[in-house]
């Protein structure tokens, strides 16, 4: 603990001078948890509470009614859950793992090559983060049926592996990698493989678990290949099966599995935040003074 001009500064244990922080901050940590809450409590809610008016944020006698009527509703489907769980696990691992290797090399490369066009190229990718998700709805259904994607089980794969906000955030990350010491292992021998691998990947650690995780919110929620490109049943994901058997009762039904089914999809995207948070938070801490 120090003082500075009669201030207390990170104190040991509580301290009145921390109070201030204490309003700002706590009102905020409410806000961001109040969705999370609310879906837990909706997803636990029995069919009387839910349509209830005015409705209630918290659960008043919960139940697992909803979970067992959407897990029923699954086992009269023609192809079973774990098909779906099976083909998200394939799809979510292949984005994680292709992904971040695409957006490094990319990233590495707009950072420490030198090569004709590569400002333009980085400005074009600055530029592909200004457009969100449903204005490119068209020109990609276009270009996945022009390269024959469409009704494969790749097609729930390939269009989520570029990421423009991943390549941005791993190369200002890479940025920081002294040229030195890249140089100094091109004159060991050392080749550009090696070097990204065991020169530049331990230094932005931070970086690639937050994109990592970008990739995995992206593959395990994905409905829109299932949607919008596959009209075979078995090539269909989790997130897509959730979606069907919740909207497959009639109004108060539904609702109930609709709540339960976002549960369970949200749950890994919780549970994956926890255990990589320190890193995400790094990102975040560099990035921010960047």
């Amino acid at each position: 603990m120090a003082k500075y001009k009669g201030i207390t500064v990170n104190p040991a244990k509580f301290h009145r001078s921390q109070i201030k922080f204490y309003i700002i901050l706590l009102p905020m940590i409410v806000l961001a948890l109040l969705p999370l809450i609310y879906i837990i409590s909706t997803a636990f809610k029995p069919i009387e509470e839910l349509f209830i008016y005015p409705p209630a944020f918290f659960v008043k006698n919960p139940t697992m009614a909803n979970f067992r009527k959407l897990f029923g509703a699954a086992e009269n489907t023609a192809f079973p859950m774990s098909l779906y769980l099976f083909n998200s696990i394939i799809v979510t691992v292949a984005v994680v793992f292709l992904g971040c290797l695409i957006s490094l090399m990319a990233a590495y490369a707009l950072s420490k090559r030198k090569f004709k066009g590569r400002k333009t190229i980085f400005k074009a990718n600055q530029l592909a983060l200004m457009f969100v998700g449903s204005m490119l709805g068209i020109p990609r259904y276009l270009v996945i049926n022009a390269l024959g994607l469409t009704d494969t089980f790749w097609v729930n794969v390939i269009p989520l592996l570029i990421m423009p906000t991943g390549v941005f955030l791993i190369k200002q990350f890479i940025d920081d990698v002294p040229d030195s010491l890249i140089e100094a292992a091109r004159i060991d021998g050392a080749g550009e493989f090696r070097i990204l691998t065991r020169v530049v990947f331990p230094v932005i650690k931070p970086a690639m678990a937050t994109v990592a995780i970008l990739f995995f919110q992206s593959a395990w929620n994905s409905v829109e290949a299932s949607n919008m490109y596959i009209n075979t049943e078995g090539y269909k994901t989790f997130a897509y099966y959730m979606n069907v058997l919740s909207s497959a009762g009639n109004g108060v039904a539904g609702r109930g599995m609709a709540a339960a089914a976002s549960l369970i999809v949200v749950v890994p995207n919780i549970v994956l935040f926890v255990i990589m948070q320190s890193r995400v938070m790094d990102t975040m801490a560099r990035s921010g003074i960047k």
